[in-house]
């Protein structure tokens, strides 16, 4: 098999005969939803796939390949009127340079529009009849000069615009200097609102047909309002849940395929599926919806990887999507993101907001007003770091991480944050090595109360409990190249609070796996303040009578849970912990027997 892994060109795809998901049988569902639509998914979604598909499929001058190209596919046995029928027009926001003064993003906007416009007129010289005149200084003049030359054809023009708010996401995400110049660049008479203006004109009085614009937020849309408020949002509609991405059908089928036509051998395919499963899937993009879908960059990845070793990736999370950790460093650097952040890890407390926010531009982004948990909650979902768990009973949006490799991205940024300095993070590495190689916790204990105990006393913490404790843990245990790593893993008839189990094609290595339980006692419950706390014995901590009692919870809960684990896998070397904190200053752990 063949992968297309990096390949958005639809008619390279199939004409070299790589691995396609057919997603043709959405053509007539998204004609008949409209003609001006805007489509979002988080970035490295196959997008731009999506658009090299439609464009494949409604070029006028590529009807002679449409068998070739169609014929295999669903479409191709049912094809709508409107096959390749069009001329296309493709735009892609990405190839402009967002930097530079406003003059120079103009020039930039305005020399890729003119360069698409001549590429058309090469296209399609054969069908035009008038010339089109291009004005290298002013590209909204040279598309109503190729609006006028396409109305003396039989065809109409589908405009297709591919990562639309590119501008934009440079800015969110740290381009501070540029913010003068994005805002020039969507007013009244800027550059970007002017061109929007033309489109929704041109579409107006029948010159352009179809639009339909990918991004991966609706930022640069609110922003620009009036300039192309004729476009409907599709994107959270359930039909279109997974236009984009991978479901658990797709990927099953996949990967039986990769063990029936490899070479290399695949010796387990359902532990490959669930796999997959752990680490890839869990996307929902509409509120409606309950279908999950696995991220497609990371599919092919994993599957190509699968396909020529016989082996999965040792990396689960591919490179090329790691700059996500971009947003969240972003969201950390809000007011109330950093408590957010560590919320968010919080599985026992979803985040819940009353809808997505559709309705936010680059001003909202830049003032303190809007940066409320809905805000950020859904900056975070149209990048893709956060999905819609559920609709709850009140009507409210569950919000959670979507897979592993996502919350391996947490992870970090949660680290880096309470963490800062190198030192002390590789002192922690070192100290979480100690105990899944060694079965030794009292390092990582010692390290949690002398490095993340004086962290949680800045006031920018000043929410944390006895969740945060089990999220500074998790973030120096984290190691998904060894482990499946889950927090609030369901044991049976309850949920274990960290559990590190060995990865299947790791089990060769001298590792533990691992089962910890969390509990906290506050200082007032004790009786003790923070400053007497700090100076009690490992005795007189042993012999509070509330710590006495959430150990010996502990210790049952380990227990159990453990027994389920050991029963389920029959194959761990489990070692099993209980550790009680006593509010931000002591800790006390006991390794829990059979």
């Amino acid at each position: 098999m063949k992968f297309p892994y990096g390949i958005s060109d639809f008619h390279a795809l199939i004409t070299e005969e790589f691995y396609y998901c057919d997603r043709t049988d959405r053509i007539p569902l998204l004609e008949d939803t409209g003609k001006y639509l805007l489509f979002i998914r988080p970035r490295r979604f196959g997008k731009s796939l999506l658009l090299s598909m439609l464009r494949n499929y409604y070029d006028v001058a590529r009807k002679d390949e449409f068998e070739a190209l169609f014929g295999h596919l669903k479409i191709g046995r049912d094809p709508t009127p409107l096959q390749n029928r069009h001329f296309i027009l493709q735009w892609d926001f990405s190839c402009v340079d967002p930097t530079g003064t406003i003059k120079d993003i103009r020039q930039a906007l305005f020399d890729h529009v003119n360069s698409c416009i001549k590429e058309f007129i090469v296209n399609y010289k054969s069908f035009l009849s008038e010339p089109v005149e291009v004005n290298e200084n002013n590209a909204v003049s040279s598309l109503r000069s190729l609006i006028s030359s396409i109305r003396q054809t039989a065809h109409p023009l589908y405009l297709l615009i591919d990562e639309y708010d590119n501008f934009a996401n440079e800015v969110m995400t740290g381009i501070r200097d540029e913010q003068d110049a994005y805002k020039a660049l969507v007013h009244e008479k800027g550059p970007l609102k002017t061109l929007f203006k033309s489109v929704k004109s041109a579409a107006g009085e029948g010159g352009i047909d179809r639009v339909f614009i990918t991004g991966v937020s609706p930022v640069v849309m609110s922003d620009i309002t009036s300039g192309f408020n004729i476009a409907k949002n599709i994107y959270l509609l359930p039909e279109f849940n997974d236009l984009c991405g991978f479901d658990e059908s797709e990927v099953t089928e996949l990967i039986e395929k990769i063990a029936q036509d490899s070479e290399a051998e695949v010796k387990n395919t359902a532990e490959a599926i669930g796999l997959m499963r752990t680490y890839y899937n869990g996307f929902t993009f509409s509120p409606e919806s309950e279908q999950r879908i696995y991220n497609p960059t990371l599919t092919i990845y994993f599957a190509e990887h699968l396909s020529r070793y016989g082996k999965y990736p040792r990396k689960m999370l591919d490179a090329n999507l790691a700059t996500d950790e971009a947003k969240l460093e972003y969201a950390a650097q809000l007011p109330r993101g950093r408590q957010m952040l560590l919320n968010i890890t919080r599985e026992t407390e979803p985040l819940t907001i009353t809808d997505i926010s559709d309705r936010f531009g680059v001003r909202d982004i830049l003032t303190d007003n809007s940066r409320d948990y809905a805000f950020l909650a859904s900056f975070l979902y149209y990048f893709g770091v956060l999905t819609i768990s559920s609709v709850r009973f009140d009507g409210k949006l569950a919000l959670r991480i979507p897979n592993l490799v996502m919350r391996g991205l947490y992870v970090d940024r949660i680290q880096r944050m309470l963490l800062p300095e190198p030192d002390d993070r590789d002192e922690g590495k070192y100290a979480a090595e100690s105990l899944y190689t060694k079965g030794n916790i009292e390092p990582l204990c010692r390290f949690v109360e002398q490095r993340y105990f004086q962290v949680f006393h800045n006031p920018d913490y000043k929410w944390a409990n006895e969740l945060t404790v089990k999220t500074a843990f998790l973030t120096l245990l984290y190691n998904d190249i060894l482990y499946i790593m889950d927090s609030e893993r369901e044991t049976g008839r309850g949920y274990a609070d960290l559990t590190m189990i060995v990865r299947p094609d790791m089990r060769r290595f001298e590792i533990l796996d691992i089962l910890i339980e969390f509990k906290y006692v506050k200082l007032g419950d004790a009786g003790v303040t923070g400053e007497k706390a700090k100076k009690l014995t490992a005795e007189e901590l042993r012999s509070i009578p509330a710590m006495i009692s959430q150990m010996e919870t502990a210790r049952d809960q380990v227990k159990k849970y453990g027994d389920s684990l050991e029963k389920k896998h029959g194959d761990l070397k489990l070692r099993r912990y209980a550790v009680v904190s006593l509010g931000f200053e002591r800790i006390w752990w006991k390794e829990v027997g059979h």
